[in-house]
């Protein structure tokens, strides 16, 4: 597969299952972090699937490492919402990572083309109108949960 300027790429770093070609381990995280299913779904009838799977196009053994491989991964922009960067990343990072083809799984790297970037439409406020409101100034605003095992105290 020849990668399209539009396009979403990423790369995983993956370790496969014992007996698990890198090959197949690839294919893997491109089908079920896209079209892919255990099950078969009665709309697959319906569209051509082909234009919206994610393809690993490229791997590359990691240096260094045994049985770790850098799986790239094409997906095309039809397959996500605009504008959404949850529904993006829900596709690209959510159900994979417990495939049991794998015995690891990271996503290294993710490149969003300019198509996609301009389908965002930013904050409707600035950073200072949500201090404001907070009453909160000189330090970080998280949206999300802090958990021990971060390492904080």
């Amino acid at each position: 597969y020849e990668t399209k300027d539009t396009d979403i790429l990423a790369a995983f770093r993956v370790t496969p299952q014992p007996g698990v070609p890198p090959e197949e381990a690839g294919a893997a995280v491109a089908a079920e972090s896209s079209t892919g299913t255990w099950t078969t779904v009665w709309t697959d009838g319906l569209t051509s699937l082909d234009r919206y799977k994610g393809r690993c196009y490229n791997i590359e053994p990691v240096l260094g490492e045994t049985d770790q491989y850098i799986c790239y991964v094409a997906y095309p922009l039809d397959l996500f919402e605009e504008g959404s960067v949850t529904n993006m990343f829900t596709s690209i990072v959510g159900n994979v990572f417990g495939f049991k083809a794998l015995r690891a799984l990271r996503l290294e790297d993710l490149r969003i083309p300019p198509a996609y970037v301009k389908t965002f439409q930013g904050p409707p406020h600035g950073i200072q109108s949500e201090r404001d409101k907070l009453n909160k100034y000189g330090r970080p605003l998280l949206g999300c949960t802090i958990k021990p095992k971060l390492g904080l105290s």
